[in-house]
């Protein structure tokens, strides 16, 4: 994105969604006159604190109607070092969302020489989300999730849910969007418990997603012949990084046993 001229030396905003909006603001997501029948969607992500703090995992599928859109999308990314974002939504918008987003941290360090803070970065994704709100109205929305770590050491981590018109709320210990969002809601509830391991919450995250691709039949679950994971990244002291799909999948694995084992009217041999 080049080409902003005067704009660019005259803004006295830290915003760089504010610049590209005042410069090109048909570089910003449009409908292109999208049929929202037509429009990919994705689901389902979840966040849950653990003791180290904050674990943010999705499915990997997204739908189009009846139809499978894509069985390897990825709906949690990197916000920056100290926060990550899942999307659920129409997919080519809410993907546009986060690189734009992740352009819009990069601006603000630059510009102020900081980084902004965890509830800074919720205010500007729900503005973000409020200038977006004609493509929400038509069928098109986007809706994000938020979770990262503050400044203070000894805080725990944060969660941050938002709805399509920009209303922003943040969630206690753990939160589920999506269409999958009431079964994994309600296994988060069930299981969650505080000083959780980031371990046990990759397995919890695994079980929730799972229950919520058995109910929603647009959530994805584990292709363990596949090799297709849910995408699961954690944010501690030590950074955001994301869970290696190998150490998924053999967590993946590990709870599917003895779910087999488990069926009534079988014995093991």
């Amino acid at each position: 994105m080049t080409g902003f001229g005067p704009s660019f030396l005259s803004s006295t905003s830290t915003s760089f969604f504010d610049l590209v909006r005042e410069a090109q603001p048909e570089a910003l997501p449009a409908t292109g006159g999208l049929s929202p029948a037509l429009a990919p969607e994705g689901t389902t992500v979840l966040a849950l604190r653990t003791a180290d703090g904050v674990l943010m995992a999705g499915d990997r599928r997204a739908t189009a109607g009846h139809h499978i859109a894509s069985r390897r999308i990825e709906k949690v990314h990197r916000a920056d070092r100290r926060a990550v974002i899942g999307i659920a939504g129409t997919a080519g918008l809410a993907l546009e969302l986060v690189r734009l987003f992740q352009v819009e941290l990069e601006h603000y360090e630059k510009i102020e020489g900081t980084p902004l803070s965890l509830e800074g970065k919720a205010t500007r994704l729900a503005a973000m989300l409020r200038s977006q709100l004609g493509l929400a109205m038509q069928g098109l929305a986007v809706v994000p999730l938020l979770a990262g770590l503050t400044d203070d050491p000894s805080a725990p981590g944060r969660i941050f849910s938002f709805d399509a018109t920009g209303g922003k709320y943040e969630e206690v210990d753990h939160h589920a969007i999506g269409s999958g969002s009431g079964p994994a809601r309600s296994t988060l509830r069930r299981l969650w418990r505080k000083g959780l391991t980031t371990e046990d919450g990759i397995r919890l995250a695994l079980e929730a997603l799972g229950d919520a691709a058995r109910d929603d039949a647009a959530t994805g679950g584990t292709d363990l012949v596949g090799g297709i994971a849910p995408i699961i990244r954690i944010v501690t002291a030590d950074g955001e990084r994301e869970v290696p799909q190998e150490t998924v999948l053999a967590a993946a694995s590990a709870l599917a046993v003895p779910a087999r084992r488990s069926l009534p009217g079988e014995e093991e041999s």
